[in-house]
């Protein structure tokens, strides 16, 4: 029987795994896309705030934390990825986020943001990123806070949604944290996947979970394709890893160690990660709100430059009922979530090379993650939190606040940073992998810095940058 062997092997169906994969099948390549996650049920379940909040279509996994304690990263089995389940908000990095920043900690770019700047052009297309009005709820509280300090600037949030939410009143109160089943959000199956399912030279496989890289017969630094849990096996003259910041090092980690292969990065596998720092803040006026999209806004003050503030999605009693104590009662989440209006505050979280992933064989994976080994940037977050709700109490705004924990893992990034110093960084400006013949990264592990806002747009252009530098 005669081997197929395709142009690329993609291995992940996220931001990265989508976009590359795309690219590459509009140029001719023939290409195979696996991804360990299924579609996502079209049953309504995803739309349902218990089922949601209970881990469906998480990937079960148990880590640990520095401190060896488990916990289960927020990570997702579902053809499209995270971007299945996130608020899609779709924001560039800003050019001066592509320098280094030693004092907090913030490595540079291999390239600078002109080099991406087309592929943001090609996303934002693909993407169909626009903005929405803000709403009158929203309105009234950003005067508001302005009132507390004038250098709150405020502008709209570019989002990933189709206008037609607005008239799906269920799909606009659950877009933010929630897959839809109307394909209303733009995400990497629907915006890009979706465009060349047709294609003769894309094939699609999912519920299959890669096992190992194989390495093409006495040439360790070639890889010619991978193993499935399936037992099969597939190849290409390329490979490219889009698997995640949690999952593509351990693939390259596993390689380099079963075939005693020294890479010029080796020691930065799995190091330098990344997740944002992020605080949920929740505000309560004695005014019911009746805003519907709600996530529009993007605040920013010159006092904290690596940081941002953005408006997250609807809040009612079934939503807010989950972060409460057991024994509050139902009416209490109600009275509360009428009256709620939540903040997603970011600061960008300083490279350490000890903030890192480490496995061991047999045992649980370790994630390695101190956010005080960056003191200025964590600094400025706890100002940043501190300053905010201040200014928001002032105005009649009361003000709660939650640390996003070590399992929330949705802007992962950074544990296969790039780089062109191979002594620092594992893949080089165009993704490939120092000392590595035809091996490539495409996920959100290159990232060397991930800025102030979400990355997945950044993602999403890398990828799409990777896959023409092959074509």
């Amino acid at each position: 029987m005669k081997t197929v062997v395709h142009d690329a092997i993609v291995i992940g169906s996220g931001a990265g795994g989508a976009a590359a994969a795309y690219h590459l099948t509009q140029r001719g390549a023939k290409v195979l896309l696996i991804e360990r996650g299924l579609p996502i049920p079209l049953d309504g379940s995803t739309l349902d705030v218990q089922q949601v909040a209970h881990g469906l279509c998480r990937l079960r996994e148990p880590w640990l934390d520095r401190q060896g304690k488990p916990f289960f990263p927020h990570e997702y089995l579902s053809l499209g990825g995270k971007t299945k389940w996130y608020g899609a908000a779709l924001l560039r990095l800003p050019p001066a986020e592509f320098q280094p920043d030693p004092e907090g900690g913030l490595l540079g770019w291999p390239i600078g943001y002109a080099e991406l700047e087309p592929f943001y052009d090609a996303a934002e297309r693909l993407l169909d990123v626009r903005t929405f009005a803000i709403e009158p709820n929203l309105q009234t509280l950003v005067a508001a806070l302005r009132r507390s300090d004038v250098r709150w600037q405020a502008s709209p949030l570019p989002l990933g949604l189709s206008p037609k939410i607005l008239e799906h009143v269920e799909e606009a109160r659950h877009f933010d944290g929630y897959a839809s089943p109307m394909n209303l959000k733009s995400d990497a199956e629907v915006c890009l996947l979706n465009r060349v399912a047709e294609m003769s030279n894309l094939q699609v496989l999912t519920g299959r979970r890669i096992t190992e890289l194989l390495g093409a017969p006495g040439q360790p630094r070639r890889v010619m394709g991978v193993a499935c849990d399936d037992g099969n096996r597939y190849y290409a003259n390329h490979v490219l890893l889009a698997a995640g910041a949690l999952n593509s090092p351990r693939l390259l980690r596993d390689y380099a160690l079963q075939r005693g292969l020294e890479l010029p990065g080796s020691g930065m596998i799995g190091r330098n990660y990344k997740c944002h720092l992020n605080t949920v803040l929740l505000t309560l006026s004695p005014a019911r709100k009746t805003d519907l999209l709600r996530k529009t806004l993007l605040l920013r003050h010159p006092d904290f430059p690596h940081s941002s503030a953005q408006t997250l999605g609807w809040l009612d009693g079934a939503i807010l009922g989950n972060e409460l104590p057991t024994w509050a009662p139902r009416w209490c989440a109600d009275l509360l979530g009428s009256r709620a209006y939540g903040f997603f505050l970011t600061t960008e979280d300083g490279s350490h090379p000890d903030n890192r992933i480490r496995v061991e064989d047999g045992a649980s994976p370790v994630l390695d993650y101190n956010p005080a080994r960056r003191p200025a940037m964590l600094q400025e977050h706890r100002v940043l939190v501190r300053e905010f709700r201040g200014d928001l109490l002032k105005r009649g705004y009361l003000g709660a606040s939650r640390t996003m924990p070590i399992a929330a893992s949705a802007h992962a990034c950074g544990t296969l940073v790039a780089g062109g110093d191979p002594a620092t960084s594992v893949v080089d400006g165009d993704g490939r992998v120092h000392g590595m013949e035809n091996l490539y990264v495409v996920d959100g592990s290159v990232l060397p810095r991930s800025g102030s806002v979400n990355p997945a747009l950044t993602i999403y252009a890398w990828a799409l940058r990777c896959a023409s530098r092959l074509t």
